[in-house]
C-alpha cells in the first residue's frame, strides 16, 4: 500500500510541475530547409577572423537537441507540408499534405487548439502566407499547391465562431486579391487592419491584422532588404505583447532559407540565415522580460545536401561567401542586361575574373538565362569550397533549440511529432 501511495504522490508530483512549467505564450519558429550544416555554416560565417576561437552565434546558446523528419509516406525525405503538419498537429502525413492525414482526414493544429483556448494567433512568414509551412497551421488540404482553397482557408474556417489567425504577416497578395474573390476586403470587413507596404509597418497599429508585403514571396534579404523578417518579427512580438490575459501563440518562419538551399546559392543562404538568427534574438529578448514565454526553433528538413568542404580540399572559404553582393537570380540577370560582364561580375563579387570565369560565363550566357545561372553558382561555390549533393531536401535530422519556461522538455533525440505534442501540451494546460 505504501508503494502505491508514494507512486500516486510521485504522479500528482509530476503533473503539477508539468502544469507549473507551462509558459503563457509559446513562439514557435521554423527554419525551412535549416539542418545542421546551415547553423554550422552560419557560425563559421560569422565568425570574427580577428581572434583565434571561432565565436558561438545564437544557435549554440540554445541548442537542447536533434529531432528526426520523415514523413508517413514511402520515402524518408520530408517535404515542408508533410514536415510542417508533423510540427503543427503531432501528426506523420504524406509528402504535399496540409494538416491531413494519410486518409486525407484534417488533424487539428497547436494554433487552432490555441484559439479554442482563447490565446491569440498569428503566422509571420517570408513566403507567401499560405505556403506550405504556415498553411499547415490554420488551413486543411490535400495538396500544398491548392494555394487559393489555402488562403480561403484563413477566413472560412471558424474556430468557435472566430477567423483562426488574428496575426498574419507575409506575401502572398497574388492568392489573396484574385479576380474571383477578394479576400482582403473581407478580412477588413471583419475588422481587421490591412498593410501592403514593409517599408511602412505602422500601417499595422493593432491586432487583428494581415500585412500582405509581395505577390508571392518576400524579396530575398540579400538582394534587398537584409532584416525584414527581424521587422516582421519585431513587429507582431510588439502588436501580440499584453494582448491576450489567456496569451498568445505565433509560429514565425524563416522560409526562404530553403529557397536558397534549392538554388545552391550558399551566399543567398547565409544572407537569410543572418535575418532568422536577428529574429530568433528578438525572441529570445522576448522571453527574458517575459518569464512566462517559450520559444522553440527547429527546421522541417534539410535542403540543397549542403557541405562546407568540396573537391577533397580542407577548407570553406567564408571571405568568399561575404564578398558575394546578391543571390545568383539576380546576378545571373544583371550579366543577361550588360555588356560588361567583368564590371557587373566585379561589382557584385570578390571573386576573381579570371580567363577561365570569364569564358565560363561568356559560353553560359550564349546559352541562356538557366545555363548562365548555372555557371554563377558553379563558380562561387568553387570559390568558396562549399559542396551541394542535391536541388532538393535531404533525410538528416535537424537541430531543435529552445528557450525560456519548459525549455528542458525539448532536450535529447526525438521525433518531429514529439515537439508538436510537448508544445500542445503546454497550450492545454
Amino acid at each position: 500500500m505504501k508503494k502505491q501511495i508514494s507512486l500516486l504522490a510521485l504522479l500528482c508530483t509530476a503533473s503539477g510541475a508539468y502544469a507549473e512549467s507551462a509558459p503563457k505564450n509559446v513562439i514557435y519558429m521554423i527554419g525551412d530547409g535549416m539542418g545542421p550544416a546551415y547553423t554550422t555554416a552560419y557560425r563559421y560565417f560569422k565568425d570574427d577572423p580577428a581572434t583565434k576561437e571561432v565565436e558561438g552565434t545564437v544557435f549554440d546558446t540554445i541548442l537542447k537537441g536533434m529531432a528526426r523528419t520523415y514523413p508517413d509516406d514511402h520515402t524518408y525525405v520530408t517535404d515542408s507540408a508533410a514536415g510542417a503538419t508533423a510540427l503543427s498537429s503531432g501528426h506523420k502525413s504524406y509528402n504535399g499534405a496540409i494538416a491531413v492525414d494519410t486518409d486525407k482526414k484534417s488533424v487539428k493544429t497547436m494554433l487552432e487548439i490555441a484559439k479554442e483556448r482563447g490565446m491569440t494567433t498569428a503566422l509571420v512568414a517570408t513566403s507567401q502566407i499560405n505556403h506550405a509551412t504556415p498553411a499547415s497551421f490554420a488551413a486543411h488540404n490535400e495538396s500544398r499547391n491548392n494555394y487559393n482553397d489555402i488562403a480561403n482557408d484563413y477566413i472560412d474556417n471558424k474556430i468557435a465562431g472566430k477567423l483562426p489567425v488574428d496575426l498574419m504577416l507575409g506575401g502572398g497578395t497574388k492568392y489573396f486579391i484574385r479576380d474571383d474573390r477578394n479576400l482582403v476586403d473581407e478580412f477588413k470587413a471583419a475588422g481587421y487592419q490591412y498593410g501592403d507596404d514593409i517599408k511602412n509597418l505602422g500601417q499595422i497599429t493593432q491586432i487583428p491584422a494581415i500585412g500582405l508585403y509581395a505577390s508571392k514571396g518576400l524579396p530575398f534579404a540579400l538582394d534587398e532588404n537584409p532584416t525584414r523578417l527581424t521587422q516582421l518579427t519585431s513587429k507582431a512580438l510588439g502588436l501580440l505583447d499584453n494582448q491576450n490575459k489567456e496569451g498568445f501563440f505565433v509560429m514565425i518562419e524563416g522560409s526562404q532559407i530553403d529557397w536558397c538551399g534549392h538554388s545552391n546559392d550558399i551566399a543567398c543562404a547565409m544572407a537569410e540565415m543572418d535575418d532568422f538568427a536577428k529574429s530568433i534574438e528578438k525572441a529570445k529578448a522576448y522571453v527574458d522580460k517575459n518569464k512566462d514565454t517559450i520559444l522553440v526553433i527547429t527546421a522541417d528538413h534539410s535542403t540543397g545536401g549542403l557541405t562546407l568542404g568540396a573537391h577533397g580540399q580542407y577548407k570553406w572559404e567564408t571571405d568568399v561567401v561575404k564578398g558575394v553582393k546578391a543571390t545568383a537570380g539576380k546576378l545571373t540577370q544583371l550579366l543577361l542586361d550588360s555588356d560588361d560582364l567583368e564590371s557587373v561580375w566585379t561589382a557584385n563579387t570578390n571573386i576573381e575574373f579570371t580567363t577561365e570565369n570569364q569564358i565560363k560565363l561568356e559560353q553560359a550566357k550564349k546559352m541562356g538565362e538557366k545555363a548562365l545561372n548555372l555557371a554563377v553558382k558553379s563558380i562561387i561555390s568553387d570559390a568558396s569550397f562549399t559542396g551541394w549533393t542535391t536541388g532538393g531536401h535531404t533525410a538528416v535530422d535537424v537541430q531543435v533549440f529552445a528557450y525560456g519556461k519548459g525549455s528542458e522538455q525539448f532536450i535529447g533525440s526525438q521525433n518531429n511529432t514529439d515537439i508538436a505534442d510537448k508544445l500542445i501540451g503546454f497550450i492545454k494546460q
